[in-house]
């Protein structure tokens, strides 16, 4: 009794060395395993002298008989090779005829007689998908699932009267993971080097170099038979380990399991008696329906519909589709199964797309054909999703509504954890304040270490299994675009949340804030399917095993912190972090542009911007007057309510920050450097700083080295034609993040931009970023993209595939 694994699914080229001899062969099995040893065996010079196969099925050739039949090699497709125990003669002499040196049976379910085993000069070979002696017998890659071992591997074994029990020519092996599947193991390893290793096998026998090694007693296992009628036969689809806390879920009772199964919004919880939890997608039965294991207990799934006219219609046509498919089928009955009847998964592609073309409405998806295989299931099915009864619940949110800015404004104050709005773990809440009143906007749920650890599983969980990594990456493209237009769509309410969050002025938070937002999403979205190939919460995260990635924005400081605790476990890391940006205006410059660009550099946002120009280095002969109508300007500007759209300075973020700034100026003071304008609160309710300047600040005071974060202009002069001393000053700082220089002269602002030692550079223009522009720093600036291409391979990891063909 000879066989072997289930029908595998991948192919891949392989390149075996120069042998001198070759044989005549035989082959007998099925499926595109055996088809792929049959292909590379002839390139290899071998004489394929007949193949033997089985019988068509539903009017569909197998795939070792397709190739063999348009190479004229002769085809045999035997039903069986013995009755009643003993070999049929007539196949048997059928077999002899073709003259056979040596059997392969790359892919073999069928008995075959040992008169065949045994006729060729060089006997017969077989593959195995065990590392023999162990799991001897039919499913040897599922015990070896199923007993938990550490290795898996394939055998190719000469063949004898045993069951798996002949001599072994070669073997190889596998590491096995802890989240992989049989079709993991086939498609990774099985498969392609099953097929390298059954050429080698072939060449190492026509060279007479090919061992027998016999098979041990020690270490067999043979496969548990269990008859039928005590199982209850349920696949387990997509299943991998779950780790995180034991989830929601309706209890479903499982035979031999350690606890009940907990059926969840995501799958089928099941417990093992290790006390590890793995999460199953989808369940298939034994009928061969499949259905999502989250729907186990749906009523829904199994009460058929009543359909309308118009859908009765639909079924119609999508019947005749499925007859210009199945052309062999006489009648697609509502018990038609799709694959029984011969279709395969190119089928899949070509009936779904010409439902499309007669319904757009109707968005299928390949997974969907799998899940209802048989035509009354798959109309049902079609139907739910035409209705759309397929949509996932309503999210639940608890919001705090505020009739603000001439609408209402809803806000939702939990954390967003798993697609879910929940409350701290601990219950733990904090005051957010309008920073232009002082009052308070909600209390915010405040998440613990708990809660990192839940949304981090939650986010591999994702990655791992979820939609997303299912959808190819067109669809991931389309969704990032719905995103942007659903933030465009609603970008009025945004902009009025971020302003009274931050204080930013709301025609900065519209145009900025989530206007380069929508843009960021839209220009990142383009490039989906042209990919080839606080202290404590933000330190669980940045140390987390499982956190692959770490992109931050703010201090230097805290970006130290960030790269230590990274480097517990390696992971990669992108930071964007303090500055103190030079601004270089030389006296050739358009003076009024380099004014109204200079106060845009240093009050943006008032100033809570990372790019600000922290430093203004002017040249000596344009100085005073540069200063003169800065202040001038400063006084123009309406200092007030955000949400006033002739407001041109708003709050800062928090009272903490406005206090941090009157001791920034306190100190500039104290140093020696000239208060021109500003420095103080301004006397009206809210965290109001006055634009401020200082002129006369040297090199070695506090207000030129340090970030202010704030609306302060600290001026430094430098002498007519001095370019490369001020350059060394401008390069005389930690921070590398941006930079700018006004100037008629274009070469001299080449120059300057070359040597200047930053990551963004403006020229007679300042604040003027783009998102396909590639955005980061140098020095303690950080490291790493946040826009353009550049940002996008942040995310992304480079492999390397040599393969030897």
């Amino acid at each position: 009794m000879l066989r072997t694994a289930p029908r595998l699914l991948r192919t891949i080229c392989t390149t075996a060395a120069a042998y001198q001899h070759k044989l005549k062969l035989a082959l007998i099995g099925q499926s595109i395993f055996g088809q792929e040893v049959y292909n590379k065996l002839r390139k290899e010079g071998h004489k394929v002298v007949g193949v033997f196969t089985v019988p068509d099925k539903n009017g569909q050739a197998d795939p070792l008989a397709l190739a063999a039949e348009k190479d004229g090699t002769p085809v045999f497709k035997f039903p069986r090779w013995r009755a009643k125990g003993k070999p049929i003669q007539e196949v048997v002499a059928a077999y002899k005829s073709v003259g056979a040196e040596l059997n392969v049976l790359p892919f073999c379910t069928q008995f075959i007689p040992m008169d065949v085993i045994d006729c060729p000069k060089h006997g017969s070979i077989i593959y195995h998908p065990s590392i023999l002696p162990r799991h001897r017998g039919a499913s040897a890659i599922n015990w070896t699932l199923i007993q938990g071992d550490k290795k898996a591997g394939f055998t190719i074994f000469w063949a004898d009267d045993g069951l798996d029990t002949g001599p072994i020519l070669l073997q190889r092996e596998c590491d096995v993971g802890q989240n992989d599947t049989v079709d993991d193991l086939y498609n990774r390893f099985l498969f392609p080097e099953g097929i390298k290793a059954m050429v080698e096998a072939v060449h190492l026998i026509a060279d007479g170099k090919a061992p027998r090694i016999p098979q041990p007693k020690e270490g067999a296992t043979y496969e548990g038979i269990q008859k039928k009628e005590n199982a209850e036969v349920v696949t387990f689809y997509g299943s991998s380990l779950f780790d995180a806390s034991v989830p929601a879920g309706q209890e479903l009772a499982i035979k031999g399991a350690s606890r009940p199964g907990l059926v969840t919004k995501n799958g089928l919880v099941v417990f093992g008696n290790d006390g590890k939890m793995v999460l199953v997608r989808n369940l298939q039965f034994e009928d061969g329906k499949m259905i999502p294991a989250s729907k186990y207990f749906s009523a829904d799934e199994t009460t058929a519909l009543e359909l309308t006219e118009e859908e009765k219609k639909m079924a119609e046509d999508i019947r005749a589709i499925w007859k210009g498919i199945l052309s062999n089928v006489a009648v697609i009955e509502d018990s038609t199964d799709f694959f029984k009847s011969g279709a395969s998964s190119m089928h899949v592609v070509r009936m779904l797309e010409e439902i499309k073309q007669k319904y757009s409405g109707l968005q299928l998806q390949n997974e969907d054909v799998y899940m209802a295989t048989k035509f009354a299931d798959f109309i049902q099915m079609a139907v739910r999703k035409f209705r759309g009864e397929d949509k996932e619940e309503e999210l639940v949110i608890d919001y705090v509504s505020k009739n603000i800015n001439n609408m209402t404004v809803n806000m939702p104050y939990q954390c967003f954890i798993n697609g879910q709005f929940i409350n701290a773990d601990d219950g733990k809440t904090y005051d957010t304040i309008n920073p232009a009143d002082g009052s308070i906007i909600a209390s915010v749920s405040s998440a613990s270490l708990a809660d990192v650890d839940k949304a981090v599983a939650a986010a591999k969980e994702a990655f791992e299994n979820g939609e997303w990594r299912r959808m190819n990456a067109r669809d991931r493209g389309q969704l990032m675009y719905r995103l942007a237009d659903l933030m465009e769509e609603h970008q009025e309410e945004l902009a009025t949340i971020e302003s009274i969050d931050s204080g930013a002025v709301y025609t900065l938070a519209l145009k900025t804030h989530i206007g380069m937002s929508v843009q960021t999403f839209r220009y990142f979205a383009g490039w989906c399917d042209k990919i080839q190939a606080s202290g404590l919460v933000g330190q669980h995260l940045s140390e987390h095993p499982d956190v692959r990635k770490v992109g931050f924005t703010g201090s230097t400081p805290t970006g130290k912190q960030i790269m230590k605790s990274a480097a517990a476990n390696l992971k990669k890391v992108s930071l964007e972090l303090g500055g103190k940006s030079p601004l270089i205006i030389f006296s050739d410059c358009e003076l009024d542009r380099a004014v109204k660009m200079g106060m845009g550099a240093v009050y943006f946002n008032k100033g809570e911007n990372c790019i600000a120009a922290g430093r203004l280095f002017v040249e000596e002969s344009i100085h005073d007057e540069f200063v003169g109508k800065v202040v001038e300007e400063i006084k123009k500007m309406k200092i007030g309510d955000p949400l006033d759209r002739s407001t041109d300075h708003g709050p800062q973020n928090h009272k903490a920050h406005l206090e941090k700034l009157l001791h920034y100026c306190e100190t500039g003071v104290k140093e020696g450097a000239t208060l021109v304008y500003g420095g103080r609160q301004v006397h009206r309710p809210g965290f109001f700083m006055e634009p401020t300047v200082f002129t006369d600040v040297e090199d070695h005071m506090y207000i030129a080295q340090e970030e202010s974060f704030g609306p302060v202009m600290v001026i430094s002069k430098f002498k007519n034609g001095d370019v490369d001393g001020v350059l060394r000053r401008a390069n005389a700082t930690e921070y590398g993040l941006a930079s700018g220089v006004f100037t008629k002269d274009i070469s001299k602002a080449l120059y300057i931009s070359e040597k200047l030692e930053a990551g963004t550079v403006f020229i007679n223009t300042y604040n003027k970023t783009d998102v396909a522009a590639p955005f980061g720093g140098f020095k303690l600036s950080g490291f790493g993209k946040d826009l353009g291409e550049e940002a996008l391979h942040e995310y992304l990891r480079t492999k390397a595939i040599t393969v030897e063909y």
